[in-house]
């Protein structure tokens, strides 16, 4: 079995589609890259990534950009410790994280923006728990779905390539090997696509 690098999981992709793979003829495996570009960002339903973010935060200011790979807002960690009501240093209520997006990058907006004395009290720094897309990086430290699930990754794959035949209207059945028992599967590529979409959030769960 290959690695997690994107360069071994297009190879097995391309093996496990059989003759189907010769449909998708993109330079440098681009139509490949996408099916686990796509595959590992369905992942997330049932293998979330947790990371932490922070940013740096400015009185009065509600908008600060999302981290790169960000997905959705989990939970704050700035502001759980925090003087009680009763304490003179009391930073009253605190503003609660939304997600916004602004000119196609998405923003974290902090309502009501912190004031002078949150950040005196609580800190500059906003740290905080976010989900995070996974990706598939050129060598296998960089890809971010582990390698236990290399069979699910690769799975969902095959079902995106099968729904991308499906679209294109192909007719003829193909034949493949699903990413996980190895067996022979045939039939129409929308039959295909729901039958491993099926076997691959069964696997998942």
């Amino acid at each position: 079995m290959g690695d997690m690098s994107q360069a071994s999981l297009v190879t097995d992709l391309k093996a496990s589609l059989n003759d189907a793979a010769g449909v998708f003829t993109a330079a440098a495996d681009a139509d490949f890259i996408r099916h686990l570009d796509m595959s590992a960002l369905d992942l997330g339903r049932f293998r979330p990534r947790t990371m932490l973010g922070s940013i740096t935060l400015t009185a009065e200011k509600v908008d600060y950009p999302a981290p790169t790979d960000f997905l959705s807002y989990k939970a704050a960690i700035w502001g759980t410790t925090r003087p009680k009501p009763w304490d003179k240093t009391w930073p009253g209520k605190l503003p609660e994280a939304r997600v916004a997006e602004n000119t196609g990058a998405l923003e974290l907006h902090l309502i009501p923006a912190p004031n002078a004395t949150q950040i005196a009290v609580l800190g500059s720094t906003y740290k905080f728990y976010y989900f995070a897309r996974h990706a598939i990086g050129a060598t296998a430290a960089n890809t971010s779905v582990q390698p236990g699930d290399r069979g699910l990754l690769l799975l969902r794959a095959q079902a995106e390539a099968m729904k991308e035949l499906a679209a294109r209207n192909v007719k003829k059945p193909v034949q493949m090997r699903d990413g996980i028992s190895g067996g022979a599967k045939n039939g129409t590529p929308a039959y295909l696509f729901e039958a491993l979409m099926e076997q691959f959030e069964r696997a998942a769960a």
